[in-house]
């Protein structure tokens, strides 16, 4: 896949995964133009700052505006999807925002990429869509079943729709760390429930599983990398490990464990070079990709975080949140 001859949207571009997908990007890969999508000008002014370089654009735009998107999808090739409210917690108290963002949204986008002739549209998505208990995660799921069912209506398959699903990213906006450094000088750091496991990636390797599908996606999949599994007790103790643990209760929609693949999508997967997992899509003829190849998964395969496929010791998340800081 060349890229330097690519135009790339990103919607919620200035977030914590569009500002390093903005940086691995240009490093790495040049394409044409790279748009940077999103609703905040403090932040659209913060991020023009750091990153100077012609090939890149700033947009303002909500993905509510269909006719926004329509206008920013002008000549674009590749849309990354990575706009949504995502915070648990507050979601579950404003449930109606995060239908009209991560649901309605979403089929705005794919509405406008369809219509604006766009090759191939991916959806970021959320271990939290895998047996939802929390309306985040429940939005996460309609969104990926509505970009993979979209395929269905696609213009002689011009247009390609897919999902990334991954767990948590280190120092994400949102994410347990950054709670954990800002309580380091108290002395306490509080936790929901000792026993929890969560996935864990850096935001680059998130990144980089991300232009990964882009480049072999043809429609229809969901894409899950094989990644480790932390306990949140020793991400505790990476980040500080003289701190007392207080114990608060599990929060609404929060779960024990995490889950990255279904008992419904398990006989539907392949694992691919031991790297990745595709899972095919519900109904036949949507797409004939490369998700035909690959390993199928044994009978009572699971893929939860407390059985994970390695798990992070309290050096290796040290160092991970090291990296993140530096």
């Amino acid at each position: 896949m060349d890229w330097s001859n690519l135009t790339v949207l990103v919607t919620g571009g200035t977030g914590s995964f569009g500002q390093k997908f903005t940086e691995v990007v240009l490093k790495d890969y040049r394409p044409k133009k790279l748009i940077i999508f999103s609703r905040d000008e403090l932040k659209q002014s913060e991020m023009a700052e750091c990153v100077r370089d012609p090939a890149v654009a700033f947009m303002l735009g909500d993905v509510r505006d269909k006719d926004r998107l329509l206008r920013a999808f002008e000549g674009v090739e590749v849309v990354v999807h990575a706009a949504a409210l995502k915070h648990v917690l507050t979601r579950e108290f404003d449930a109606s925002e995060a239908v009209r963002t991560n649901v309605l949204g979403s089929q705005n986008v794919i509405d406008a990429a369809i219509d604006g002739g766009v090759q191939k549209a991916l959806l970021i998505s959320t271990d939290k869509a895998a047996y939802p208990v929390s309306l985040y995660g429940a939005s996460k799921l309609c969104a990926e079943r509505i970009f993979v069912s979209s395929n269905a209506f696609t213009r002689d398959g011009r247009t390609r729709l897919a999902c990334a699903r991954y767990g948590n990213v280190m120092g994400s906006r949102g994410s347990v760390a950054p709670l954990f450094l800002r309580q380091r000088p108290l002395g306490t750091l509080t936790i929901t429930d000792p026993t929890m496991t969560r996935f864990m990636m850096t935001l680059e390797q998130g990144v980089r599983f991300v232009i990964r599908c882009i480049e072999v996606m043809q429609g229809g999949e969901v894409f899950v990398p094989k990644v480790p599994s932390m306990r949140i007790t020793d991400l505790a103790k990476a980040i500080a490990p003289e701190a007392r643990l207080k114990t608060i209760g599990r929060r609404v929609g929060e779960k024990i464990h995490e889950v990255l693949l279904t008992d419904d999508e398990i006989p539907r997967t392949r694992l691919v070079n031991d790297e990745f997992f595709i899972v095919a899509p519900d109904a036949n003829g949507y797409s004939q990709g490369p998700w035909v190849q690959g390993k199928p998964l044994p009978n009572g395969y699971a893929y939860t975080s407390d059985r994970g496929v390695r798990w992070l010791s309290v050096e290796d998340l040290r160092r991970m949140v090291e990296a993140d800081e530096a």
